[in-house]
C-alpha cells in the first residue's frame, strides 16, 4: 500500500503494519499512509477485525521529532487538524481493532493504540505521553483518549509527568487489556479478535459506534442512539439468523449482511 504502512489481510483479519525503521517515527508521511490503511479496512468487506502492528521490536516511539523543530505556528495550524483525523481513522474503523504493542508506545505511537479498541502489550513493553518534555501535549487524541480511558486524574498524572509506564501498571490502570510475553504479542492479539471474524458484523458495527458515539453524548442523545441502531439490526439477516440460531438450540451461522 504505502511505503511504511500496508495492509495485509488474511482469514477475516486486516493487519496494518507500520515498517519505518528503527522505532517507526510518525512522519507526516507514516501519517497519511495510515488514513489509507484505516480506510482500506473500513471498506474491505472481507477484514471482519484488524490489528495493528508495529513488528517484534517496536509498536511506535512517537512522532518524528526532526520534523518539530523547524515548525512555525501557522505551520502546525494548517497542519494540527490532519494529525488528529489521521489517528482518528483508526478510532473510526468500524469493526474490532486491537493494537499489538511491543518495546515503546510513546507519543504519537500511545495515542495511535489509544484509537484502538484494545491493547495486547508485551510485559516488557513502555507506554507513554512524553510530549511535556518537548514544550508541548499531545496532538493526535492523548489527552482526550487517555482521560475517557483510565480517568482524567491518571491521565494528568502521566500528561504531566511525561512520564512511561510498564506493562504491569499500563494493565493496572486500564491502558493495557492484556500483558504477555513480547513473542506472543501478534499471536495473542489476533487470537483476541479472531472470533469476530464469524460474528454478526453489523451487530458489531452498530455496538461500536453506540459506545464511542454516546462517549460524546449526555444520556438521553446516547440512549436515543442505541434505540436507533438497536431497531435497525431488525432489518439484517443476521438478525434473523441470530434469533432463528437460538429458538432452535444451533450454533448460528452469521453472514455479515
Amino acid at each position: 500500500m504505502g511505503e511504511f504502512v500496508r495492509l495485509e489481510v488474511a482469514d477475516g483479519i486486516g493487519t496494518i503494519r507500520l515498517e519505518r525503521p528503527p522505532m517507526n517515527a510518525l512522519n507526516t508521511q507514516v501519517q497519511e499512509e495510515l488514513r489509507e490503511a484505516a480506510q482500506a479496512a473500513s471498506g474491505d468487506q472481507s477484514v471482519r477485525a484488524v490489528v495493528v502492528w508495529g513488528g517484534e521490536k517496536v509498536f511506535a516511539a512517537g512522532a518524528d521529532i526532526t520534523e518539530f523543530t523547524s515548525v512555525t505556528y501557522p505551520d502546525m495550524v494548517a497542519r494540527a487538524g490532519a494529525l488528529s483525523s489521521a489517528f482518528d481513522a483508526v478510532a473510526r474503523i468500524p469493526k474490532p481493532v486491537v493494537a499489538a504493542i511491543t518495546g515503546y508506545a510513546l507519543g504519537g505511537g500511545c495515542e495511535l493504540a489509544l484509537a484502538c479498541d484494545w491493547r495486547v502489550v508485551a510485559e516488557d513493553a513502555k507506554l507513554g505521553q512524553p510530549e511535556i518534555k518537548l514544550g508541548i501535549i499531545p496532538g493526535a487524541g492523548g489527552t482526550q483518549r487517555l482521560a475517557r480511558l483510565v480517568g482524567p486524574a491518571r491521565a494528568k498524572d502521566l500528561i504531566f509527568s511525561g512520564r512511561m509506564v510498564d506493562s504491569a501498571e499500563a494493565l493496572r490502570i486500564g491502558l493495557a487489556d492484556r500483558v504477555v510475553p513480547a513473542a506472543e504479542v501478534l499471536e495473542a492479539a489476533i487470537a483476541l479478535v479472531r472470533p469476530f471474524t464469524t460474528g454478526p458484523a453489523l451487530a458489531l458495527r452498530a455496538a461500536k459506534q453506540a459506545i464511542d458515539g454516546g462517549l460524546s453524548m449526555d444520556l438521553a442523545a446516547g440512549l436515543a442512539l442505541e434505540s436507533h441502531l438497536f431497531a435497525g439490526l431488525f432489518a439484517t439477516d443476521d438478525r434473523v439468523e441470530g434469533t432463528t440460531a437460538f429458538v432452535e438450540k444451533r450454533k448460528p451461522k452469521f453472514t455479515g449482511r
